[in-house]
């Protein structure tokens, strides 16, 4: 892998994004209408912090306008303000005659899941949830490596630590979020960071708070912290910029948010992930009862295009040569605290 695939990566899922909108279309059984004028229906419903987040919400809004663009369909998004809108806001979509109700975050398991039960006849997909043995018939979930990421991300905040002190922000802990947090502690010590600072904001839509952390965490030594935690991570990056620190930005590439502080970002491509959904759906090959899960072997997840703005050649190959072991099995990167434990013995 060179280093300008390794820089792009997560821009392609495993099929390409070119690929996916060459495929012919075929709408039979797939709950299509009938003819150009009366297209499929795809409704994506946001989770907190809603489509303009700089994150997770907008990346999957940014791939439900490439399907309309791209494959023809109608789109509509419901934004979410707080957790009690998730049920109403799928059943609107429901009733409104969607084909596909995409819910984003794995806050929305139980509304997708009774609504999937509900409304046999629809079907629905849900980032960053599973359900294991009662993986709905109707349900595909979307699921990714993000622990490969957040490593990468650690590798190079130990890498660019000149105090040898590191930190993180989670949004709320759970497992989603503990995939960045121990992916990202195993590759701060892969790369020599002596400590990192950890704290969860228990929101994902308070920016003050994020910046709150993010100063104190700052004031006790670190110089640069990750944040995984939607439009909370927002605070904290505004912290860099004010602190004068480095940051790293979570889910799409967030450098633009501040070009000088935010050396590289954990990307998940969910973009690409949403549009190859609707794009099966189009085909009739949706991926109901599934799980589908993509990493840096599938190129769909990494860090951001815009990291050699602000990293050394030297460290940019540092973290191809992690990726390429991490690709090739040879580094198993840990997502829960048992595995992180195992991971540092070895």
């Amino acid at each position: 892998m060179n280093l300008k695939k390794l820089l792009s990566m997560g821009i392609i899922l495993s099929v390409t994004t070119s690929a996916l909108v060459g495929c012919s279309s075929s709408k039979e059984d797939a709950g299509a209408k009938d003819d150009a004028s009366n297209p499929l229906k795809v409704t994506l419903v946001s989770d907190l912090g809603g489509i303009n987040d700089e994150s997770f919400n907008q990346s999957a809004w940014e791939g439900l306008k490439k399907a309309k663009d791209e494959l023809g369909v109608d789109v509509q998004v419901i934004e979410s303000k707080q957790t009690a809108d998730y049920v109403p806001n799928v059943e609107s979509a429901v009733d409104e005659g969607s084909d596909l109700v995409i819910g984003v975050g794995f806050q929305m398991e139980a509304a997708i899941k009774d609504a999937a039960i509900n409304y046999p006849d629809t079907k629905f997909a849900i980032i960053d949830f599973e359900y294991g043995d009662e993986q709905p018939e109707n349900v595909n979930s979307i699921m990714f490596k993000a622990e490969e990421a957040a490593y990468l991300a650690g590798l190079i905040a130990s890498q660019k630590s000149e105090t040898g002190t590191v930190g993180f922000i989670g949004g709320t802990k759970v497992p989603i979020i503990e995939t960045f947090e121990y992916g990202y502690l195993a590759g701060a010590e892969a790369g020599g960071s002596s400590k990192v600072l950890r704290q969860y904001a228990d929101t994902y839509a308070d920016a003050s708070k994020g910046k709150a952390i993010a100063n104190q965490m700052y004031s006790n030594n670190a110089d640069v912290i990750f944040c995984a935690a939607g439009s909370t991570g927002l605070g904290a990056i505004e912290s860099a910029k004010e602190n004068n620190k480095m940051a790293i930005g979570v889910d799409k590439d967030q450098n633009a948010l501040a070009p000088e502080n935010v050396i590289t970002s954990a990307m998940k491509r969910v973009d690409t992930a949403v549009l190859n959904t609707i794009n099966d759906l189009v085909n009739n090959k949706f991926k109901g009862g599934e799980v589908s899960v993509f990493g840096l072997a599938e190129d769909a997840v990494g860090i951001a295009p815009t990291t050699s703005k602000n990293v050394d050649p030297e460290i940019l190959k540092l973290v191809e040569e992690h990726a390429e072991k991490i690709k090739k099995g040879e580094i198993k990167v840990p997502k829960t605290e048992d595995e992180y434990k195992k991971f540092k013995q070895q």
